[in-house]
């Protein structure tokens, strides 16, 4: 009797007291347009006569773009990736969650999360209100040149793709 009891509610139970379950449909990176980015990123530094590891993450922290130029040291992809996934993660460009890190003790401590690189060069990637991904930028002459040429990209992609920077 109370196993019938229990079949009973447990139907109850999963639908969340009467609510119903749904998914949850959110917009994200797709390969497409993170190669887009990724190709505008390159270009942007190419511009600048610069080389440059470009990396792109989805709304989740995967990889789903990476491309390094030619003659761009092989640790940059690394990098690359490590400030898409920070930017992504704390939802603030790398270069201001590194300043903050140097003036905050308690933000201080960021710097000790393996997965974190608080360097300059990364961006999150923001539709609407939502951050959907990020990308990160290295080897191109310095935090400042690698932001650059991320914040370029976005810019001549912005009005095509509805993506902001932060």
């Amino acid at each position: 009797m109370a196993l019938r009891l229990a079949s009973l509610f447990f139907p109850l139970l999963l639908a969340g007291g009467g609510a119903t379950a749904a998914p949850l449909l959110r917009p994200d990176i797709a390969l497409p347009l993170a190669a887009e980015l990724v190709d505008a990123t390159l270009a942007a530094c190419q511009a600048q006569g610069r080389g440059a590891a470009v990396a792109v993450v989805d709304r989740g922290g995967n990889l789903v773009a990476l491309k390094r130029a030619d003659g761009v040291g092989p640790h940059n992809t690394l990098a690359a990736q490590r400030k898409a996934y920070t930017a992504l993660s704390s939802k603030t460009p790398t270069r201001v969650l590194a300043e903050r890190a140097r003036s905050d003790p308690d933000s201080a401590n960021l710097a000790t999360l393996p997965e974190l690189l608080l360097l300059g060069g990364g961006l999150p990637l923001v539709s609407g209100n939502e951050v959907i991904g990020a990308i990160g930028v290295a080897g191109a002459g310095g935090a400042a040149m690698d932001e650059a040429c991320a914040a370029r990209a976005i810019a001549a992609l912005a009005s095509k793709l509805s993506i902001q920077s932060n």
